[in-house]
């Protein structure tokens, strides 16, 4: 049976570095960072205060109080993203259409923050004090459910939870639907909201976060002196589309998704396998779905967390999967302006990398000021540079050995 061809014909985002996909490409663009000082709790109560958190965003410019009461904050951005990547997408949901037009949005924690105003809550005032809303605020699966609500989607409508690989797997896992033809449609990606207290507090306690306070350098993937990662906060939301489907309404086409890997590591709850070893499986999964060699491919969006031991092994995965041509590779961490948004991150960066491709523009890894001797490749090194790349990659990696990959090309008729 011949796959159908899968298409992105809409983008939507809120991020550290813009409220809306054109201010957060050009911020990419030219390496401005999206980090600052935590100002959304206190930060004296945490030694990691450099966060990537979304500027001047008011959901009430977007919904009525009333309804945004009854989300929580990651849900907010789930919503409006993809509301945004709809009208990119220039997609009319109605009647006619609804029930061949899915939603698979990931998250990797859901909604924390509510968990933890309505526990407060109890203790301070009791059980009967705990919002009706409180289950259906903080599952991860909600921000799906409202998207799905608001835009009248009535297809398949799913969540990946695979922690910080949850926004990759789950566009790989909608694509997969359009391609088997179980939809026409889909709308996918990544949100989070992660940002509170007992977030905080449990990253810094296993030592994932940075402690550099200086912020505006905190985030440093494959530098000698990255120590950690920066917390951030956003969604990023993709119009996938059957190709035919597409080309009928005359639909913009940014570019075309044509592999997806997925594997465990089966190794340990939080440090990845020596050597990259499940990254390298996902990676040449992609490649051998997508029908494609190695050297085709000319940019990776890395996952690039600025933990050491991350870099090192996506490095050695790189090497490995790609050989010779592994130095010829642009591969650049666009964390390193938005930090590390969990559930988000394969979201908002397949967008940048999708824009890399139609655009044909590189974005830099900033803050490389001392490579690591280890991470020996091309990061794109502080300032982005024009490329006539056809082919890109996002990968992402997550806590509990999740590894997905997903694989773009440029749009051929």
């Amino acid at each position: 049976m011949s796959k159908r061809r899968v298409v992105v014909t809409g983008l939507g985002m809120v991020s550290p570095v813009g409220n809306n996909v054109e201010t957060s490409w050009n911020n990419i663009k030219n390496g401005q960072s999206g980090i600052g000082e935590l100002t959304r709790l206190n930060k004296d109560d945490f030694p990691a205060t450099a966060v990537g958190e979304l500027k001047d965003f008011n959901i009430e410019d977007y919904m009525e109080k009333k309804d945004a009461r009854k989300m929580d904050r990651f849900t907010h951005y789930a919503v409006v993203s993809s509301q945004m990547a709809v009208k990119d997408a220039n997609l009319e949901i109605n009647e006619t259409n609804a029930n061949r037009i899915g939603v698979w949005i990931g998250s990797g924690i859901g909604g924390m923050e509510t968990f933890e105003k309505q526990f407060e809550t109890f203790l301070n005032r009791g059980y009967r004090r705990v919002s009706p809303f409180f289950v259906p605020m903080m599952i991860p699966d909600m921000a799906a459910g409202q998207v799905s609500i608001a835009l009248g989607a009535k297809g398949m409508n799913s969540c990946t939870v695979t922690a910080c690989a949850s926004g990759t797997n789950s566009i790989g896992d909608a694509f997969k639907v359009i391609q088997r033809g179980d939809a026409d449609a889909m709308i996918t990606g990544g949100s989070e909201a992660p940002i509170s207290q007992m977030a905080m507090a449990g990253f810094i306690a296993n030592t994932a976060l940075t402690l550099n306070k200086d912020v505006s350098k905190a985030s440093r993937p494959f530098d000698k002196e990255r120590d950690g990662f920066v917390m951030g906060e956003g969604a990023g939301i993709l119009v996938l589309e059957e190709l035919e489907h597409a080309l009928a309404r005359n639909a913009p086409i940014y570019a075309e998704i044509v592999g997806y890997g997925s594997t465990g590591d089966a190794y340990h709850i939080t440090a990845p396998a020596p050597g990259g070893e499940g990254g390298v499986r996902a990676m040449q999964q992609a490649l051998d779905d997508a029908g494609i060699k190695p050297g085709e491919v000319g940019y990776i969006n890395a996952h690039g967390t600025s933990t050491p031991y991350n870099d090192k092994y996506e490095t050695m995965a790189i090497k490995e999967v790609f050989s010779d041509h592994a130095k010829q590779l642009a591969v650049s961490s666009t964390k390193s302006m938005t930090g590390h948004l969990l559930g988000a991150a394969g979201g908002v960066e397949a967008i940048f990398t999708v824009l890399a491709l139609k655009d044909k523009i590189l974005p830099p890894t900033i803050n490389l000021e001392n490579p690591d001797p280890e991470c020996d490749l091309d990061y794109v090194a502080n300032v982005s540079r024009k490329a006539d790349i056809k082919a890109a990659m996002s990968n992402s990696l997550g806590f509990g050995g999740h590894n997905a990959t997903i694989v773009f090309k440029s749009y051929d008729e």
